[in-house]
């Protein structure tokens, strides 16, 4: 699918809108039934460094939104966490393209969080650290149904990455972070 036929791709284009991504699954290789707890396990997903400069294009704030239980868990430290996102936010920016923030949950699903997806903790965090971004004029993009129920719970417009089935509507679904890229051209 392209954004040809979305109606805003238009306002996209005047640059004043926030792009949401979540990390895994969608930035990174997913570990199945594990997390990535160490830099040594972070693995880019194809095309996705090659995207970031795409998105510099198009976006005036870039974010990245994770749920990170494996903090809750303590089967990492959120200095483990934080030592993989600079190296992670050093590859992209190197593309080049600016990340203004990554934002992560470490709480249990348990607990509930309000800063879990799918509930719009982390992005209503980004608003106050940005008071610039319009919700309304943001994209979540992210592969699993808890990142599109938070881009819904937050009022943005999503992006599905995946071919699983969701309940819910999204904005665009595409198989990859790179094809969104390449939609964008």
């Amino acid at each position: 699918m392209s954004l040809a036929n979305w109606d805003i791709k238009k306002d996209i284009a005047q640059g004043d809108w926030a792009l949401f991504l979540d990390r895994d699954g969608v930035i990174n290789r997913r570990i199945v039934a594990d997390y990535v707890k160490r830099w040594e396990d972070f693995e880019f997903l194809p095309g996705v460094l090659e995207s970031f400069p795409v998105f510099a294009k198009y976006f005036k704030h870039i974010f990245i939104i994770t749920n990170q239980q494996g903090v809750g868990k303590g089967m990492m430290t959120a200095m483990d966490l934080e030592k993989i996102h600079r190296q992670m936010k050093q590859e992209i920016e190197n593309t080049p393209c600016k990340i203004n923030g990554i934002y992560f949950c470490p709480s249990l699903a348990a607990e509930n969080s309000p800063r879990r997806k799918p509930n719009p903790g982390m992005a209503l965090e980004a608003k106050s650290d940005f008071p610039n971004v319009d919700l309304a004029k943001s994209i979540m993009v992210g592969d699993s149904p808890s990142d599109i129920e938070f881009g819904i719970n937050a009022g943005m417009q999503t992006i599905f990455i995946g071919d699983r089935k969701l309940l819910f509507p999204t904005n665009a679904r595409f198989s990859s972070l790179s094809e969104f890229a390449k939609s964008l051209k």
